[in-house]
């Protein structure tokens, strides 16, 4: 903290405990000069000042601050003889109380002073107990300490409205953050697919194309044309995921959308495979609802994912082979099947080769969507990829 700042608190904290103290020796002076029956003297007004002391407490120890103002309260009456302002510190300072310690500590003063201010009333009042001049009294003890109590609820309540509007806040930062953290994940998982199922695809027709580039031209140039072609699909995907987050880049962004992907794109996923040696065949029985538009396009986009790179691991592990892919509607489910038939003898270098995050990611995938995936071999070689997606998912 800087000396000016320290100088202003310090001037701050000096106007709010010294401006009441003195504003109560100056109530009590006057009633002290303008009283007749009142008895003026050095000591008088020095008593007056003491019983001001104990404002200067009140927000740092309000039960001391009361106890001693009610003790100086009583030097005021035997010295001075005034009784209107005499109250004033005291009352202040039960105030102080009651704000600060709440209602307990409200009702445990009331109780204890009340007796007090009658014993004072009893010794010093020139007036009876059961008079009006008592109900006035007793009221400045219970007036203060209710005010208080108001003034320590309200607080409280602006606290918690505050507390509340706060973790609020931090929810809404905390969702935001992880649905930043979905976004960036399942963006990932589309870059991994696309990738993958591209160098994968690329891999396997290089590899043809440099065994047929002596003894058949002509076939060489027509898998160089295909590598041409899914390359530039790859690169289509890549830049559409790409212009996707610049679209959605500035503070008055939406969420991202997702790619534009589903059922009908596993026919150009198919031709871009057999290319490359896979032999795909693809059966779509969902029933006339789905087929009418009301698969919901994020299962459509995830199946399709699914199924990418269930073929591109085919293509990695087993190379050049035959696979089927089957996707049909179970009650409240779709199912994506893919199966392959064994690895060929013929399989060019570098199948096989991974690191194993193709089936992370579909298990991913259909976990995000509240469905499940199976993958193993099957019993007659080759192997097997089912996907059990709800109709239902989001």
């Amino acid at each position: 903290m800087t000396r000016a700042a320290e100088r202003r608190d310090l001037f701050r904290y000096a106007v709010a405990d010294g401006v009441p103290a003195l504003l109560c020796v100056a109530a009590m002076v006057v009633e002290l000069m303008l009283l007749d029956q009142a008895r003026a003297s050095v000591l008088a007004v020095a008593t007056i000042v003491v019983a001001s002391l104990p404002l200067l407490l009140r927000r740092r120890a309000p039960e001391w601050a009361l106890a001693l103002a009610m003790l100086t309260l009583v030097g005021v009456l035997v010295t001075a003889e005034i009784y209107n302002t005499v109250a004033f510190p005291a009352v202040l300072c039960a105030y102080a109380l009651a704000t600060r310690r709440g209602r307990r500590t409200a009702l445990a003063a009331a109780i204890l002073l009340m007796p007090v201010v009658i014993v004072i009333l009893q010794t010093r009042s020139p007036h009876g107990v059961l008079t009006w001049d008592t109900v006035r009294n007793l009221s400045l003890v219970a007036l203060p300490l209710a005010l208080g109590v108001a003034t320590h609820e309200r607080r409280a309540y602006t606290a918690a409205l505050l507390e509340r509007a706060h973790t609020a806040e931090r929810t809404r930062e905390e969702e935001a953050l992880r649905r930043v953290g979905e976004e960036r994940l399942r963006i990932a998982r589309d870059v991994h697919d696309v990738v993958a199922h591209a160098m994968v695809a690329i891999n396997v027709q290089a590899g043809v194309g440099a065994r047929l580039l002596d003894r058949n031209p002509e076939q060489a140039r027509g898998t160089l044309q295909d590598i041409k072609r899914v390359s530039g699909a790859a690169l289509n995907d890549l830049r559409s995921m790409l212009g996707v987050l610049r679209e959605n880049d500035g503070p008055d962004a939406s969420a991202p959308a997702h790619p534009t992907l589903d059922l009908d794109g596993l026919t150009d996923l198919r031709e871009s495979l057999r290319s490359a040696g896979l032999d795909v065949d693809i059966a779509i029985d969902l029933g006339a609802e789905a087929e009418a538009g009301a698969l919901p396009a994020t299962v459509g986009a995830t199946g399709y994912r699914i199924v990418q790179e269930a073929l591109t691991n085919v293509l990695r592990h087993a190379g050049p082979t035959s696979a089927h892919v089957r996707v049909t509607r179970r009650d409240d489910l779709v199912v994506f099947e893919v199966e392959d038939d064994g690895g060929s003898a013929g399989a060019p270098a570098g199948a096989g080769t991974g690191a194993g995050q193709g089936l992370r990611g579909m298990r991913e995938r259909a976990a995000a969507l509240g469905g499940s995936l199976e993958a193993g071999p099957r019993p007659g070689g080759g192997w097997r990829v089912a996907a059990s997606l709800p109709v239902g998912a989001p």
